[in-house]
């Protein structure tokens, strides 16, 4: 959501940001939905002040005896109430057509987020370890875990359909072991406050992180009208909407590990092997509330926590900063990070750091306030992945394979796998 203010005076620069989006000019019909509305309530407020004043003038006349000037009073009162009742629908119809227009718009991306058309204009901004050499042709996990009779795509689609997986046995416990593992290392080492979140939200909460009204498609819906949630950084930043909270108590620092549901929508034919593109997965997200001054920091410490994962489980990866064409739609500057999977050759995005500045803010209606003083301003959000549990499964398998197939257990997941070294097959 965008400060209206700043529209009415830069509304060639909001146009420029929305072209570099790739998005069509809005702000002359913004400001022309908003002069209307404007006017309709100020018209509203001006009829209401009238009818009062008639009111009491009614009174005044009766009891002076001049009962056809009570008369043609009355007659303007009951005409001022259907004038006021159209007007107030008219200016609530205004302020939702206003409200609808900017809640499809993207938000605004810094202006050191290169330009570009998609992923392919992304631009890495660091790596970090050396794939493995190998001396036997590597495979993918999905060959790895069905081979060893622990990743079972067929009985899972029988049951549910295509993009869902059953695992079992070792597998199924590496996959635990990560998921703890992650929220051990931010809540323990990076001031990450662990949460458990509902699984299931209404309207509003993915309107204020802005997955509605643009994407409802790639969401999951249930018959009570809830939405199955796409992860978990729409409950941690939804948490504190509509308060406002002690400057002095902030950046806020929440991680929660959860199951995460998402039609995929647009994604047919794209990783309809394996486990890379799910419709329910796990991951453990971070998120931050902030002041402004501290948002820009806050995405490289919450990259850098991501990075740490990586780090600790010795699978090499790189950092790129996404293009104009590849940013999510909340984000003013997002820096994915990209595990090296052997099996596919190639890196693959692992998390998504996004800083959102004050977009879900003003839609959450979440604001602070500085020690003493009386006037608000609103909070900056960041989310991140720390990481997509079932990716980082699928590197540590392909990473950590051995030529009959095996799979050696990272050193430092060691401890919650009971001491054992090896799946084996």
């Amino acid at each position: 959501m965008f400060d209206l203010k700043l529209i009415r005076d830069n509304p060639e620069e909001f146009d420029r940001a929305l072209a570099r989006r790739g998005e069509d000019p809005r702000a002359a019909e913004i400001l022309a939905l908003d002069e209307k509305h404007r006017a309709l309530i100020t018209e509203a407020q001006t009829s209401q002040a009238r009818r009062n004043e008639a009111s009491k003038l009614i009174g005044k006349a009766k009891a002076q005896g001049n009962e056809e000037e009570a008369q043609a009073l009355m007659a303007e009162v009951s005409g001022l109430k259907d004038k006021l009742t159209q007007l107030e629908e008219d200016a609530r119809n205004a302020g939702e057509q206003l409200n609808l227009l900017m809640m499809h718009l993207p938000n605004a991306v810094y202006d050191d987020v290169p330009q570009g058309d998609s992923e392919d204009d992304n631009v890495e901004v660091r790596t970090w370890g050396t794939p493995r050499e190998f001396d036997f042709a590597p495979k993918e996990h999905f060959d790895l875990g069905e081979a060893m009779g622990l990743m079972d795509f067929e009985r899972a689609a029988k049951m549910s359909g295509s993009r869902f997986v059953i695992l079992k046995g070792g597998i199924a416990r590496l996959e635990r072991a990560l998921g703890q593992f992650m929220l051990d290392l931010h809540t323990r080492e990076h001031g990450y406050t662990e949460v458990l979140t509902p699984a299931m939200v209404r309207d509003t909460a993915l309107f204020g992180t802005g997955q509605l009204p643009k994407f409802g498609e790639d969401a999951f819906r249930t018959t009570t009208d809830h939405w199955l949630i796409p992860t978990s950084e729409v409950t941690l930043t939804n948490m504190h909407s509509g308060e406002i909270l002690d400057e002095e108590t902030l950046p806020l620092r929440f991680t929660a590990h959860s199951q995460c549901f998402r039609a995929e929508a647009g994604s047919a034919g794209r990783d309809t092997r394996g486990m890379i593109r799910q419709h329910q997965f796990e991951k453990v997200e971070m998120v931050s509330v902030t002041t402004p001054e501290q948002s820009d920091d806050e995405l490289e410490r919450m990259t850098g926590c991501a990075e740490e994962v990586l780090k600790r489980l010795e699978l090499p990866y790189r950092v790129v900063k996404l293009c104009t064409g590849d940013i999510g739609f909340s984000a003013r500057r997002t820096y994915d990070i990209e595990v090296w999977l052997p099996g596919q050759d190639k890196y693959r995005e692992i998390s998504s750091c996004s800083v959102c500045g004050d977009f879900q803010a003003r839609r959450l209606k979440m604001r602070c306030r500085p020690k003493g003083e009386k006037n608000t301003r609103f909070v900056h959000t960041l989310n991140g992945s720390g990481l997509a549990v079932g990716r980082t499964l699928i590197a540590v398998l392909e990473n950590y394979q051995l030529a009959d197939g095996s799979i050696r257990i990272p050193e430092v997941l060691k401890p919650y796998m009971g001491g054992l070294d090896q799946i084996g097959v």
